[in-house]
């Protein structure tokens, strides 16, 4: 979804989500059509004073409504740059701060390893929800009570902030990795366990309560916006888990050893014709190549470029019509992960290795996968550069491991 930048803190985007749009209106009609419930809560757990009548006739209600909504995601925002806050201080950049459809999003650049840092940031937003729920807690009793709509609708909104605060950090602080809570438990669990299983098994409990919720949304009388909070839950720990387990496993492993090195690499001339570039790729099982013309790298095509054409077009059409020239490239000696996470953020399938300006290879999306099959099959600790493990031998590197993957099992993967 498009998202729109409104601020910034601390140096920090604020930026709202579509979702967030969308889910507005909606809080702030049930706020609204609860007013009257509210407030009689509030008269009778506090001995407010409120009188309900001002507050519950005709359109006002739906006022307040969208008064308490925008104030309870700007609530949002604060518990958010709590995170961001003491992120940065650990030396950990912030991306942004989104606001969407379940709420608020603090995107790390890099996540912690270090157990202790990631427990003061996961309890920094609801130590900074706590705090707004005290404060308007008692400026709830400080401000009078009185019949004047004013007055009794600002007793009102620091009542609902309060309660509302309180919620937030309780809810945030349940063991539902990857909210707060969950990752409150990873790193507990990380004081005497490696990072990836401590993750594992965050992620399991955060399973486990998405589907405790789901179930309670679906049967017990809930409604399906806890069913959508589930199935957020749910994903979102499945996705830590995975990504973690793959940056394990890819510790100490750089492009290099994953790479298919530049003799490797089948290339295409400019002036090749589409039709003859596809009967090129059945033959060859791959569905991308590197673009050459005067022995220099000038773009890359694939596949779905070569689709564009109609099929009636394409011996009229060469690769340079279709290639793409906006090359995305990476060293040999950078990370896999870093690789892996350049292909995701930028959606595409292989990357340009150049070292010192010179083409050295092609990394794609399928050498990276291949690997980490490999890597997870010796059991996670290999040695990049030679050695034993369980008793045998070792490759110098994936990529001569992956000599003994057979083209069929990698076709049109590539």
């Amino acid at each position: 979804m498009r998202r729109i930048r409104i601020g910034s803190a601390f140096g920090i985007p604020i930026q709202l989500d579509f979702t967030f749009l969308l889910v507005l209106p909606l809080f702030a009609w049930i706020i609204g059509a609860q007013v009257g419930q509210s407030v009689e809560l509030m008269n009778e757990v506090w001995g407010a004073g409120i009188p309900v009548e001002p507050l519950s006739t005709g359109a006002f209600p739906y006022v307040l409504g969208i008064t308490a909504a925008v104030g309870l995601f700007a609530c949002v925002v604060l518990h958010e740059l709590g995170h961001s806050v003491v992120a940065m201080r650990f030396g950990f950049p912030i991306s942004s701060i989104t606001l969407w459809l379940f709420g608020g999003i603090a995107q790390l650049e890099e996540m912690p390893e270090d157990w202790k840092q990631e427990l003061f940031i996961a309890i920094a937003g609801p130590a900074v929800s706590v705090g707004l729920a005290g404060i308007s807690y008692a400026g709830f009793w400080l401000v009078p009570t009185g019949e004047a709509v004013g007055i009794a609708s600002l007793k009102f909104l620091l009542g609902y902030f309060a309660l509302m605060n309180l919620a937030l950090a309780i809810f945030n602080m349940l063991p539902g990795f990857p909210m707060d809570g969950g990752r409150v438990l990873r790193a507990l669990l990380a004081r005497n366990r490696p990072y990836a299983r401590a993750t594992q098994i965050a992620a399991e409990v955060g399973k486990l309560f998405a589907l405790l919720l789901g179930l309670f949304g679906l049967f017990g009388g809930g409604s399906p916006f806890l069913i959508a909070i589930a199935f957020f839950i749910y994903i979102g720990a499945s996705s830590e888990a995975q990504m973690t387990t793959m940056k394990a496993a890819f510790e100490g492993v750089t492009v290099r050893d994953v790479m298919t090195p530049a003799d490797r690499v089948q290339s295409v001339e400019t002036d090749m014709s589409v039709a003859e570039l596809m009967e090129l790729m059945f033959r060859e099982r791959h569905t991308g190549f590197p673009v050459v013309k005067n022995d220099e790298i000038v773009g890359l095509v694939t596949l779905e470029d070569a689709r564009a054409v109609r099929e009636v077009e394409r011996e009229a059409f060469t690769v340079s019509d279709v290639m793409t020239t906006d090359l995305r490239t990476i060293g040999p000696d950078e990370d896999a992960m870093a690789a892996l996470t350049r292909l995701q953020e930028n959606n595409i399938g292989r990357l340009l290795v150049m070292e010192a300006d010179e083409f050295a290879g092609l990394l794609t999306r399928t050498d990276l996968m291949t690997a980490l099959d490999i890597i997870k099959q010796s059991g996670r600790d290999r040695v990049v550069g030679g050695g034993s493990f369980g008793g045998r031998d070792i490759p110098t590197t994936v990529r001569e491991a992956e000599d003994d993957v057979s083209n069929e099992d990698r076709r049109f993967g590539e």
